[in-house]
């Protein structure tokens, strides 16, 4: 995979990693696919202005041995649901140690808060706060970007694509 962008999907089970994955070319949001919680990996190849990204899901259940995968990825995609405040503080914890790795502190980073089309009793300024994004950003050594989304509707989608497209253009 030398020859491509490698960009790892990490994120707690249940966050819309796969959903993402599955809808990147998909314009009939009306009959997505059903997914269940990945164990193990999948792969899937982007073409990006001629340049091959290939996004590699790490399922949740496996972050005790995400640190194997960080070696080979040139970016990384966090995604939160920012639907379930009751893990958004796990989200926040497995994050700062994916960030402070030291094969990742060149990794170009985008955290995604998805599932934002569900209602939440949180608006996203109070979501970020409870997840200390502005002490994140200011003490990661990566480029951090932060983008909502809604993998289900598609809303964000275009927002990600493009991030993806500026980090293989590098």
């Amino acid at each position: 995979m030398s020859d491509a962008n490698v960009c790892l999907l990490l994120g707690a089970t249940g966050v819309g990693k796969t959903l993402l994955i599955n809808v990147h070319g998909s314009v009939e949001f009306d009959s997505l696919p059903a997914t269940l919680p990945t164990v193990g990996t999948n792969l899937t190849d982007l073409t990006m202005k001629k340049k091959k990204v290939t996004v590699r899901e790490l399922g949740g259940c496996m972050s005790p041995i995400w640190p194997s995968y960080f070696k080979d990825c040139s970016s990384l995609i966090f995604m939160v649901d920012s639907a379930n405040i009751a893990q958004v503080s796990s989200s926040c914890i497995q994050l700062l140690s994916v960030l402070s790795a030291k094969p990742l502190c060149n990794a170009s980073v985008l955290i995604l808060f998805n599932k934002r089309d569900v209602p939440c009793i949180m608006s996203p300024t109070e979501m970020k706060s409870l997840f200390r994004m502005d002490d994140i950003t200011a003490s990661a050594t990566q480029p951090v970007s932060v983008l909502e989304l809604s993998a289900r509707s598609g809303q964000g989608l275009q927002e990600v694509l493009s991030w993806l497209e500026s980090i293989a253009v590098k």
